[in-house]
């Protein structure tokens, strides 16, 4: 069933396009990522409209109190949440849907490389059993050509230099790090850390890279040369609908102290405005002052009349 379904169309479709651009391999990865990428884009654009959902949740008021009443008991923080994307329509695994569909395409696309690239006999006989006869000819593409640039395409990827007693797995190398940069471009801000899609996230903007780069190690250089090119192509198809977050890749620098918080007046109005409020006098003691004096007045005895 998975042969049928996967494996087998994979290997026609590689060969089909092998045949079409000169019989170069590793320009038929490359033409097939694209035509992969092409396939799953409703998947990214689905991804993307969930990672603009969860950010605009982050700064729902309703969500936030809930975030604050329930911060010390998580079961009823997750059941809560969980309510609010329900009524919400919100789905915070949609981000990680492309990623996941990903795996049946690479371990498909790795049994494809590695039967196409048959070199024995045994290997060719299972090579014919799995082409369609109307759309190839196995006569006229046997034996593939499995070089491309330094590499041997059914191969793990080293490049050999004179003064080095070891191989530099370079693809590895640039899967690890056009991962992480694909991982990171497209994780939306959060203002909330502590949220449980933002937790996720950021497990596998660590978690992934790493996975993919031992897999690129490991495995043939084919699936290599398909990572690099599918994260380059991610990347760019991100950034044709503006939703690359630049922002992630940035240092995050300290926010200053609020105004409140500075001791004496910040600005000349300020100071002439407390000089003048404190050099105003007050209405009561002015009253009281006007009371003290009037008591103060010495009395004066009334003036005699003069006897003619």
């Amino acid at each position: 069933m998975w042969d049928a379904l996967i494996v087998t169309p994979f290997i026609n479709v590689l060969l089909f396009i092998y045949n079409l651009v000169g019989q170069n391999f590793g320009i038929a990865i490359i033409l097939f990522t694209i035509l992969i990428r092409l396939i799953t884009h409703p998947l990214m654009a689905s991804q993307i409209k969930g990672s603009k959902s969860m950010q605009a949740l982050q700064s729902d008021p309703e969500y936030k109190e809930m975030m604050e009443k329930y911060k010390g008991d998580r079961e009823k923080l997750a059941a809560e949440q969980m309510r609010i994307y329900k009524e919400k329509n919100i789905k915070p695994f949609a981000s990680c849907l492309p990623t996941l569909i990903q795996f049946p395409i690479i371990i498909g696309l790795y049994q494809a490389i590695i039967a196409a690239l048959a070199s024995t006999p045994v290997e060719l006989i299972n090579l014919t059993r799995h082409i369609y006869p109307a759309l190839l000819k196995v006569e006229a593409l046997i034996p593939l050509n499995a070089r491309f640039l330094w590499m041997d395409l059914g191969q793990p990827e080293r490049l050999n230099l004179p003064f080095l007693s070891f191989g530099i797995p370079v693809l590895a190398i640039v899967v690890v790090v056009t991962t992480f940069l694909q991982s990171k471009l497209i994780t939306p801000p959060s203002s909330n850390p502590n949220d449980q899609g933002a937790q996720m996230a950021k497990m596998m903007n660590w978690y992934m890279p790493i996975f993919m780069g031992y897999l690129a190690w490991t495995l043939a250089s084919g699936l290599s040369l398909y990572f690099v090119i599918s994260n380059l192509i991610g990347i760019g198809q991100y950034a044709l609908l503006g939703s690359l977050n630049w922002s992630n890749l940035l240092p995050k620098s300290k926010r200053p102290a609020p105004a409140a918080a500075v001791a004496g007046p910040t600005k000349k109005s300020d100071s002439v405005v407390q000089l003048a409020t404190s050099s105003r006098p007050e209405p009561q003691k002015k009253a009281d002052d006007s009371s003290t004096n009037r008591g103060n007045k010495q009395i004066r005895p009334p003036r005699k009349k003069n006897r003619s």
